[in-house]
């Protein structure tokens, strides 16, 4: 059960049976995600991670857009108006000081930052952030989605219990 008070909101599950399905929960938190929130995608290889970003970035652009993986890039930036969306992936990173050069630091206090790979923060985890964990069930398109939200998350987890 979530708890939209003062103490910790508790994780929330949503199962995904197909691809189709797992986009849809991207598409539903794209339209959530205000500037300053960060959004930790893990899971292993083959997860979902990307698939899942994708169809959260074209949901908040408003449109269809090549939405390549940041693998080799490392980063990739996105605008709608004023707003920036920051997608990162730092499986390639083997310090935060690495991070710090990319100016992800900075994009956290005023973007809306996706980051696979987030255990490559470290200690420099944002305090607030939304982790998705995407974990593959017991068949191929199977994914156990997991959101565990830590500081002020409530809007959204509450809009997402919701609907």
């Amino acid at each position: 059960m979530l708890n939209c008070g003062a103490m910790p909101l508790s994780p929330v599950q949503f199962p995904a049976r197909t691809p189709a399905q797992t986009a849809a929960l991207a598409l539903r938190l794209a339209g959530l995600l205000r500037s300053g929130d960060t959004v930790l995608l893990e899971g292993p290889v083959g997860a979902g991670k990307t698939h899942f970003a994708r169809a959260l970035i074209q949901a908040w652009l408003g449109r269809a857009e090549d939405v390549p993986s940041p693998s080799f890039t490392l980063v990739q930036t996105y605008a709608r108006g004023d707003e920036m969306l920051w997608h990162s992936d730092l499986y390639r990173l083997s310090s935060p000081q690495e991070i710090d050069e990319l100016g992800l630091f900075e994009a956290f206090e005023s973007a809306i930052c996706l980051v696979e790979w987030p255990d490559r923060l470290g200690a420099e985890t944002p305090p607030r952030h939304l982790r998705i964990t995407l974990a593959q069930g017991t068949k191929d398109d199977l994914r156990d989605i997991t959101l565990t939200p830590k500081g002020d998350w409530a809007h959204i987890a509450v809009a997402l219990r919701d609907d």
